[in-house]
């Protein structure tokens, strides 16, 4: 086991590296970098450039500025170097987990995704839960029923609700609840009202669950299908097993033989998955969900920073992504062996 974790983490080391590596590179050569935005503001030529991009001409933002002023620019967001000085550096800086400054909000990336967390982790907290607390019994019950009118109805509803987009469903329910049309029930936008502040604390508690509703609704209800079915499918695998009908000859009930015998092996799936799913509920962030209630969190971060060519807020998130990729992987492989023994990471172990 140690030597698997030991081998595991070197390993990230090259391709921790080979990531940020691929994704400087194609940075170097991505037209309208952060240079050139400041060159066309200054030279007047943001408005044209967008015209000549949709005419299919080449980009000339340098023209109409001298080099003395273009130098200065450059040096102004660190381009005055080499690509290879200014890569190494930056991996040296990551390796302490100082990711620099924005280019467009002038304020270190590390505070900026700090600020944008609450939003996403709101997000990915209720969903997370909501659905691992739903979709686990509601498997177990479809698992057991299989077949049964119960079973048809409820995977004909989360199969429905699967194929409905979330932005889709988040637009219908602000104009349904949102004040629209309709009813005016639950809040457009934001995590709090503006007078949070002054709220006492069950009023802050229940003005942002009051504010997370539609927005948990409509990330949650694409999540349903996949877990439900996943769940029924690894259980009704397990019912169908030998040592279940030896138990039931045995005489144990059918609560016995599901929770005591059925329960740990159908879960392992379930449970082996769990930090990725964790992980990525709290830090993916949802770019339409936030942008159609207003939510400023990562995914909105994160798109607005590629289309803006923040490279100090792309790559920073990158970095600190993938570590953490990187490292759920890793306990997820663990956590297979810690739920059954019976797995081995390597024969050698397998001989001990």
């Amino acid at each position: 086991m140690l030597y698997y974790i030991l081998k595991r983490l070197l390993l990230m080391i090259p391709t921790l590296f080979g990531v940020m590596l691929i994704t400087f590179v194609i940075t170097q050569f991505v037209p309208g970098g952060p240079v050139e935005q400041l060159v066309a503001q200054l030279t007047g030529q943001d408005q044209v450039t967008e015209a000549g991009s949709a005419t299919g001409k080449l980009y000339r933002g340098a023209e109409g500025i001298d080099k003395e002023r273009l130098d200065e620019i450059k040096a102004l967001y660190g381009f005055d170097k080499p690509a290879t000085e200014r890569f190494i550096t930056m991996m040296k800086n990551y390796l302490t987990f100082d990711f620099g400054e924005s280019y467009h909000h002038h304020q270190s990336v590390t505070e900026l995704i700090v600020d944008k967390l609450p939003v996403s982790i709101s997000l990915g907290m209720w969903t997370f839960f909501i659905t691992y607390l739903t979709c686990i019994p509601l498997g177990i019950a479809k698992a057991v029923r299989d077949g049964s009118r119960f079973d048809i109805i409820s995977s004909t509803i989360v199969l429905i609700g699967f194929a409905i987009p979330g932005f889709v469903l988040g637009i219908l329910l602000l104009v349904l609840f949102g004040g629209g049309s309709f009813f005016d029930i639950f809040p457009l936008k934001g995590l709090t009202s503006d007078n949070w502040e002054q709220l006492s604390l069950f009023g802050k508690v229940t003005d942002y669950l009051w504010h997370m509703v539609l927005p948990i609704i409509s990330s949650v209800i694409g999540s349903f299908a996949v877990m439900t079915m996943l769940t029924k499918n690894s259980f009704l695998e397990e019912i169908r097993k030998n040592y279940v009908i030896t138990a039931k000859a045995k005489g144990l009930s059918h609560n016995k033989i599901l929770y005591k015998h059925i329960f740990r092996n159908a879960l392992i799936p379930l449970i082996t998955g769990f930090p990725a799913s964790f992980l990525a509920a709290f830090f993916a962030g949802s770019l339409l969900i936030e942008t159609i209630f207003s939510l400023d969190g990562l995914g909105l971060l994160s798109y607005e920073s590629i289309v803006r060519r923040d490279y100090p807020v792309v790559l920073g998130s990158l970095y600190l992504f993938t570590l953490l990729g990187l490292l759920t992987k890793l306990v997820t492989d663990i956590s297979y062996v810690l739920i059954d023994p019976r797995i081995k990471f390597s024969s050698a172990e397998g001989h001990s």
